[in-house]
């Protein structure tokens, strides 16, 4: 049998293969896309969450007719509310709840604008049990012409409600001109809502 002889060995030629990179891990894409996705979420969010102000975000149905809904009355309260009493004049509609701290705080403002006659005031009580409701109107006093009960929140869903309270501005024709978001103030009233008034009531 005939050998075969050995190849030639070339000098340096083991160290060179030794000392050749290895070849780049593909995987390292796939672990670095998810962190650089939740990064971006994460900086989004914590942005939306400390520099966005509900009550500086305009309302989507603003200069839209108000939502269609028809609300039973708060018992004790033989008037409920439904979207074709927001029209023939300029009306309020504020959104409370007898949970609501912040409603509270408003409500001697509601109970002077009532006595004013200046506007009609309407209430939407948001998702409250029908005692609580009437309990706290007892207890606190009614400034509402008409209140309206939406238990399940699908009235409050439609109209884009952030909390409660809110207040919308509502023209002769069913408009919704403006929105207060949070407690409204005596600021907030002259400044948001009364100039709307004024106009429409010449």
């Amino acid at each position: 049998m005939t050998s075969t002889p050995d190849e030639p060995t070339v000098p340096g030629s083991e160290a060179a293969i030794d000392a050749a990179p290895a070849p780049a891990r593909r995987g390292g894409a796939r672990y670095f896309l998810p962190v650089a996705i939740f990064v971006v979420l994460t900086v989004v969010m914590g942005y939306g969450l400390f520099y966005l102000d509900p009550k500086e975000i305009p309302s989507a149905l603003i200069d839209k007719p108000m939502p269609e809904f028809d609300l039973p009355p708060v018992p004790g309260h033989p008037l409920g509310l439904a979207s074709a009493d927001l029209k023939g004049e300029i009306t309020l509609v504020n959104v409370f709840a007898s949970w609501c701290v912040a409603c509270r705080a408003e409500h001697d403002l509601l109970m002077q604008i009532a006595r004013s006659g200046t506007v009609t005031l309407h209430g939407l009580d948001y998702k409250d049990p029908p005692q609580a409701a009437r309990n706290w109107l007892d207890r606190m006093g009614n400034p509402y012409t008409r209140i309206g009960m939406d238990q399940s929140g699908r009235t409050g869903i439609d109209l884009g409600v952030y909390g409660v309270p809110e207040t919308f501005v509502v023209s002769p024709d069913g408009q919704i001109l403006d929105k207060v978001i949070g407690p409204l103030t005596p600021r907030s009233l002259e400044q948001q809502i009364m100039p709307w008034v004024r106009k429409y009531q010449k």
